[in-house]
């Protein structure tokens, strides 16, 4: 995914009050709906077992706002999406 458009980094509130910043890769339209791509800001650059954290964006109250996505299979399809995606960009830029 490219950073040409530099990185972009949030903040975010989970159930139990934790904060913590994430720096956001993507997002994608998938059936309908808008998915966005983080990985953990604090992450050591070389660690490969990373995990990407996939937010749904929902309006809630007139406002969009980022959601886990609980069903496994909806889980499963958008992160091959953004597999799929990522490794396109990657072969575009290898030519």
């Amino acid at each position: 995914m490219s950073d040409q458009f530099g990185n972009d980094f949030i903040s975010i509130t989970d159930d139990d009050g934790n904060e913590f910043e994430l720096e956001h890769l993507d997002t994608i339209e998938f059936n309908g709906a808008l998915y966005m791509a983080f990985l953990p800001a604090d992450m050591d650059e070389n660690t490969e077992d990373y995990g990407m954290i996939i937010l749904k964006v929902i309006e809630e109250d007139g406002e969009e706002i980022l959601a886990t996505v609980d069903d496994d299979q909806e889980m499963e399809a958008v992160y091959n999406k953004f597999m799929e995606q990522l490794f396109t960009e990657e072969d575009e830029t290898d030519n």
